[in-house]
């Protein structure tokens, strides 16, 4: 009898597919919205997949900082195609479906990406503690070696978390409501819905979150520290400046960046709302992987000297 009654809990109505809310319920805001995000999309890919082609072929652009560079552009495309273009379609149909499956590896893919963001934000702010404190060992610290083991560690650790939450999200009935207030497939609003008990599965997923937010940033507050004090002892004005603009980008990234998931994930679920909430993931999946691109490239003289180059060189090509 209690056999039975545990697979009545666990399989009884399951559902086969959600509903997307999305950003807004007003009607007359679809449209507005739509041209908006499909504008903002177009910008994030153009941007990120322009940061990864340029840091590829450019032979100036061959150093630890650009190839970290690259795979920050790379997140950043990835988890805003996790989401972008589907909920685009929220401001189109009238009901925006997604099924089952498609919600789980939605949510796998774009925690992968979120997670690895934080940690190659890590790598690089390690890259620039080297970079100021231990230029004459930078070479050598900061090989090619160490450089794709860092960023390595990083994606690898991030699919087993992510293996994690999302089999723990999934295993979890959802038998009453498969309507998701929210515009992408998160484990938060998915367990808010669910008709089982969510408890084990909201503890992975406030530990996980915490100790990748706190681990990571921790890792960047003491690189940062460490090169403060370097900076400091620099008795040239024009070597505290250069340090300063080295680390100028990055630091405004790491800011906006975790200012909004810290808001998100570590504010107690008492004072959580929806709307808020939504604001706040709408900035960071699909606002900062717009702007990083455009941060690293406005500071960075390298990044213009080398998008002149490729000016030119197509200039000269279409010339011909």
């Amino acid at each position: 009898m209690k056999i039975m009654i545990q697979l009545n809990e666990t399989s009884g109505s399951q559902v086969t597919a959600f509903i997307l809310m999305g950003i807004t319920n007003h009607p007359e805001l679809q449209c507005p919205l739509f041209v908006l995000f499909f504008l903002n999309y177009m910008v994030t890919a153009l941007g990120n997949l322009g940061l990864i082609i340029l840091t590829s072929v450019d032979s100036h652009l061959k150093t630890s900082m650009y190839f970290f560079l690259r795979h920050l552009a790379f997140v950043d495309f990835g988890y805003s195609s996790a989401i972008g273009p589907k909920m685009l379609v929220s401001f189109i149909k009238e009901k925006n479906m997604i099924s089952y499956h498609t919600c789980a590896v939605q949510l796998f893919f774009f925690g992968i990406f979120i997670v690895s963001e934080l940690f190659i934000l890590s790598a690089m702010a390690y890259d620039r503690y080297v970079a100021i404190c231990k230029p004459l060992y930078y070479m050598v610290i900061m090989s090619d070696r160490v450089c794709w083991l860092l960023v390595a560690i990083s994606y690898l650790y991030s699919i087993m978390v992510c293996l994690v939450i999302t089999t723990e999200t999934f295993t979890s009935s959802f038998c009453e409501s498969n309507i998701i207030r929210y515009f992408y497939c998160d484990s938060l609003h998915l367990l808010s819905i669910a008709c089982s008990d969510t408890s084990e599965a909201e503890q992975i997923n406030i530990v996980f979150a915490s100790l990748n937010l706190v681990s990571s940033l921790l890792i960047i507050l003491v690189s940062y520290m460490l090169i403060l004090v370097t900076i400091v002892r620099m008795n040239s004005p024009e070597g505290r400046h250069k340090a300063f603009s080295t680390c100028g980008s990055h630091l405004t990234v790491v800011a906006v960046f975790y200012g909004t998931l810290l808001f998100m994930y570590l504010q107690p679920q008492s004072s959580h709302s929806f709307d808020a909430d939504k604001v706040a993931s709408v900035f960071y999946t699909l606002v900062i992987p717009m702007i990083n691109p455009l941060i690293y490239s406005m500071r960075n003289k390298e990044v213009k000297g080398a998008l002149k180059r490729v000016f030119k060189k197509l200039c000269k090509f279409s010339l011909e």
